[in-house]
């Protein structure tokens, strides 16, 4: 985030905040947690992760905790769908 100029940053905390807002009304949660973490892929990334007290990796980081689930096809769409309308994209 560094690397970018004060507008591109101010957009991405933006975008940022927009992605927050839609987890916490559709997912229910009770915070939210921002991480850019580089190590393996070098582009710039933010992770927008929503938390809950009780929830898997609580209350430790979510990175390297359990494994990865697919979502099935219908509920990927819904949630697709969910968060296009949630964004307003």
């Amino acid at each position: 985030m560094t690397d970018l100029d004060v507008g591109d940053r101010a957009l991405l905390i933006e975008e940022a905040a927009s992605a927050a807002r839609f987890l916490k009304a559709h997912a229910g949660a009770l915070k939210i947690n921002l991480g850019a973490l580089g190590n393996v892929v070098r582009q710039l990334h933010l992770h927008v992760v929503a938390r809950n007290v009780g929830d898997p990796a609580w209350p430790g980081p979510v990175w390297g905790h359990g494994a990865a689930t697919p979502y099935r096809e219908a509920e990927a769409q819904a949630l697709i769908a969910a968060a296009r309308r949630g964004l307003g994209i």
